[in-house]
């Protein structure tokens, strides 16, 4: 079913800090770069930037980052009506810049006061789907406030999402991350996981792809996406129908926000009525221009470039 807003993405819109350089660890670092930064956020933006209508619920604070940060989403194409500024800083990460996986350190105040007044329920069958992270679910009242819509979004038809980007740092209690994400799952989420995000929440490094993407199929969700950095990716909405996908060879100037390049690809072409397998062909060509590029990607992307050829 077509619906006319393409994404309702809730959580954390923040600024990053990115190192200037190449460094392995923050001790190293001297120089950072300020970046519109939180995952629903950025995905929100590449989102738009592919030309899809999207909205984001987020909380940065009542201070001049707050304002420019809203002011940015805003200036890509993102609704930014339900973006609430509080009276708390807005949060602040600052990142390794790196060509494998980064490291970070968050300072984190506005971003989890998230409030049920903050979603257009009004609008929740016009939205195809509804998306979130670990790391917006890690604290409350941000966790409470978003799985409460996330039942009102289902219950509306819309296809739930997950970017399982857990991380002990930002949620130390990984049973409780476990517990949320399964019950997210139940509600036949899209799941995209990294092989560091399994490590990091399964405690279990180098898993078999199937055993992977069996583990959320069983718990209810209807597709999931399992990436592996430069070993490309690994799609299945059943037992019966994994496939990878190899990644190709790009130069590298920045990993921070590849994987929101990646999924907002996806689940564009998903939109589209595409294959899993075609879905990560879109994402690894977003992915590629994310990985290329320091920094956010141009204001527009060429839809028909990103969807156009699936081989």
């Amino acid at each position: 079913m077509s619906r006319s807003i393409a994404i309702l993405s809730a959580g954390e819109l923040l600024v990053d800090f990115i190192t200037a350089e190449f460094v392995q660890t923050l001790d190293e670092a001297t120089l950072f770069k300020r970046i519109p930064g939180g995952s629903p956020a950025n995905l929100a933006m590449n989102m738009a930037r592919l030309g899809n209508s999207a909205m984001l619920v987020a909380c940065v604070g009542n201070d001049d980052m707050g304002n420019i940060l809203k002011n940015y989403v805003e200036r890509t194409g993102v609704d930014v009506t339900h973006v609430a500024q509080v009276n708390e800083p807005t949060t602040l990460i600052l990142v390794t810049r790196s060509a494998a996986v980064s490291n970070f350190q968050a300072y984190r105040n506005a971003d989890y006061q998230l409030s049920i007044r903050q979603f257009p329920f009004q609008k929740f069958e016009d939205i195809s789907i509804f998306h979130t992270t670990c790391f917006a679910l890690s604290r409350q009242p941000a966790q409470h406030v978003i799985l409460d819509a996330g039942e009102r979004a289902k219950r509306a038809g819309c296809q739930l999402s997950l970017d399982a980007n857990y991380a002990e740092k930002i949620w130390p209690d990984r049973l409780e991350a476990q517990r949320i994400v399964a019950e997210w799952s139940r509600l036949g989420s899209l799941i995209k996981i990294s092989d560091v995000d399994w490590a990091r929440l399964y405690e279990t490094p180098n898993p078999q792809p199937e055993t992977v993407i069996e583990h959320f199929l069983k718990m209810g969700a209807t597709e999931v996406c399992f990436t592996l950095g430069d070993k490309g990716c690994w799609v299945g909405n059943s037992t019966e129908d994994m496939h990878h996908l190899p990644a190709r060879k790009v130069e590298v100037k920045d990993t921070t926000g590849a994987g929101d390049a990646f999924w907002s690809g996806y689940l564009t072409a998903r939109l589209e009525g595409a294959s899993p397998l075609e879905c990560a062909v879109a994402g690894r060509k977003m992915a590629e221009l994310k990985l290329a590029h320091f920094g956010p990607l141009p204001d527009r992307v060429d839809r028909g470039v990103v969807l156009g050829d699936t081989a």
